[in-house]
């Protein structure tokens, strides 16, 4: 179990280090531990202490350990937690909820919506630079690996952190929701700075109740419409202005807007 394996020696150092006979899981495991590690030494630590001790999460590692033994499994597993590294919880200003990875070879780096520069840009990637392009303006070069949103404070998070190849919403319904449901409170709660959600589709839009609820604590801006896909985007997403609102609201309350076209 390698999730778990990897908490277990996190949480207590004298903790027996993982030395199965499987080569390629003992890989998953010291990949999945170097990425873990610092996410404990920072302000994660005690949502992931929490979480990673319980026992659906002891489920969901099970699940996902299973599966990657029998197919491939997205993204790679030193980025299962990227958008926890690349964006710290009390930086965040921002959440884009996406709902899976994105299950071809390449694309899938653990941050919603992103895949890495080199990579073709996805239908729902290419229709949010469309609504970019109409609120801002183009720019000379795009960026499809949206790691500079983080930076700012835009977590981008996926409601289902893993999937398999070729198989959307494969790993649906086995726990990952769960944690992405005690991360998005976690955040909620955490600060009283001003926080917007951006809600795109209605899996997305199941989680519109925690962030109502902090909005007692804290300003709080929520943006609901269609999903980019192209199945959805010309019924509410294309003109909807999310970027546009979401740096107003931030302004209003004395935050600096986020670049988006960087």
């Amino acid at each position: 179990m390698l999730l778990y394996r990897v908490w277990l020696h996190i949480a207590s150092p004298a903790a027996l280090w993982y030395t199965g006979e499987n080569s390629v899981e003992e890989e998953r495991f010291m990949l999945l531990h170097q990425q873990l590690t610092p996410l404990l030494d920072g302000d994660w630590a005690p949502f992931l202490t929490a979480e990673c001790s319980k026992p659906y999460f002891s489920e969901l590692d099970s699940f996902v350990t299973e599966a990657a033994a029998a197919r491939t499994v997205y993204p790679a597993p030193e980025n299962i937690f990227a958008a926890f590294r690349a964006c710290p919880a009390h930086k965040v200003r921002v959440v884009i909820l996406g709902q899976d990875p994105y299950h071809e070879p390449g694309q899938a780096m653990g941050l919603s919506f992103s895949v890495p520069d080199a990579c073709k840009t996805p239908p729902s990637l290419k229709n949010i630079f469309k609504e970019l392009e109409s609120e801002f303006g183009p720019v000379a070069v795009r960026h499809n690996d949206l790691t500079p949103w983080a930076r700012q404070g835009v977590l981008l998070l996926n409601t289902v952190l893993t999937v398999e190849q070729g198989a959307a919403f494969s790993h649906a319904g086995h726990g990952w929701e769960t944690f992405t449901r005690a991360a998005l409170a976690y955040v909620a709660e955490l600060d009283s700075a001003p926080l917007a959600a951006i809600l795109w589709g209605k899996p997305a839009q199941k989680y519109a109740p925690l962030f109502k609820d902090a909005s007692a604590r804290r300003p709080v801006l929520i943006l609901e419409s269609a999903h980019p896909s192209p199945l959805s985007a010309y019924r509410g997403f294309f003109g909807s202005a999310p970027f546009g609102k979401v740096d107003a609201f931030l302004q209003e309350h004395g935050e600096a807007p986020i670049i988006w076209q960087e």
